[in-house]
């Protein structure tokens, strides 16, 4: 795993998304020294959700059908209820979270994030978190749910929400780092 100098970290994310879960993280993550670009669907220019009503616009950096799970250490999937419900009917967002998980790269996903995960069928298994409201589904997906900040099962990084950046973001540095352990 690179130092995070040398990382390379890809935000996946569409309109309607958690305005600070997408930020924070990519903030925290450019201050450390990682390389972060944002893909959405289409490459454009996306809004976010913010204190329930639209939020600010933030540029794209490439589309969906151009990212390459090989060209990245990790995946960050924000939260926010319109956007992983858009993007979980996106196939090629669907195999992009596939491709990551399946080549032993770090998934971090936060608040509603998580449902990405239930539709790629990663969760089996696993021990992960998410806001309260989708708890069920990850149950239902195999996955064993706790409610803490922030769970880590091997490069599987979930998070409940936006009181909860500051430990998801330290937990992705520290995977990024190769310090991950379990959370």
């Amino acid at each position: 795993m690179p130092k995070i100098a040398d990382a390379r970290v890809l935000i996946l994310a569409t309109d309607g998304f958690e305005q600070s879960e997408l930020e924070v993280p990519r903030d925290r993550l450019r201050e450390a020294g990682a390389t972060v670009e944002l893909a959405s669907p289409d490459g454009n220019a996306i809004r976010g959700w913010q204190d329930g009503d639209w939020g600010q616009v933030v540029e794209a950096d490439l589309a969906l059908s151009s990212a390459d799970a090989s060209d990245y250490d990790a995946l960050v999937l924000p939260g926010g209820q319109l956007n992983p419900d858009k993007l979980r009917t996106e196939a090629g967002a669907v195999d992009l979270v596939r491709r990551f998980h399946d080549g032993g790269k770090i998934v971090a996903a936060i608040c509603h994030g998580p449902w990405l995960l239930v539709e790629a069928d990663v969760v089996r298994g696993r021990k992960v978190t998410s806001y309260k409201s989708i708890r069920t589904d990850l149950v239902n997906a195999g996955g064993d749910w706790s409610d803490r900040q922030v769970v880590i099962d091997g490069p599987l990084v979930t998070s409940r929400s936006p009181e909860d950046l500051d430990a998801f973001c330290n937990a992705i540095v520290a995977g990024l780092e190769g310090g991950g352990g379990q959370g």
